[in-house]
C-alpha cells in the first residue's frame, strides 16, 4: 500500500486489493473497486459516476464488520470514477475506518498484506 503523498487534510492510501464498495444515488446503484481512501473520502473507480454534488450513500464490507457513510462527490470523471467527501457517518463506522487505516497509514507498501475483503 502506498502513501499518496498529496497536501490533504486526511493522507490517502492505495486501497487493499480486491476493495470494493457499494454506493446509490437515487436509483442508480453500483458495487465499484475502491482505488484510494483516507478519513476523509474515497476514490472509487465507476464507468458512469454521479455529477460533481451529488450526495451518495455507501456501504463497505470488512473482515471486522460493515461501515455505511453518506457522502458528496467532489470529482467525477466519466469511465474513469469519482472521488468522494464523508459527509456522515456512525463513530462506529468512523472507528472501523481508522482501524483499517492506521497500519496502512504507518507500515508503508506491504501493511495491506495480511488484509482479505469479505
Amino acid at each position: 500500500m502506498a502513501v499518496i503523498d498529496q497536501k490533504r487534510r486526511h493522507p490517502r492510501v492505495s486501497s487493499p486489493k480486491g476493495m470494493h464498495v457499494a454506493w446509490q444515488t437515487g436509483t442508480q446503484r453500483d458495487v465499484s473497486r475502491m482505488e484510494t481512501m483516507a478519513l476523509g473520502g474515497l476514490f472509487i473507480c465507476a464507468p458512469h459516476p454521479p455529477p460533481v454534488g451529488s450526495t451518495i450513500s455507501i456501504l463497505v464490507d470488512l473482515p471486522n464488520g460493515e461501515w455505511r457513510a453518506r457522502a458528496i462527490v467532489r470529482r467525477s470523471h466519466p469511465r474513469v470514477g469519482m472521488g468522494v467527501e464523508f459527509v456522515h457517518m456512525k463513530p462506529e463506522a468512523r472507528a472501523q475506518l481508522t482501524q483499517l487505516l492506521k497500519p496502512l497509514l504507518n507500515e508503508g507498501p506491504t501493511a495491506g498484506s495480511q488484509f482479505t475483503p469479505r
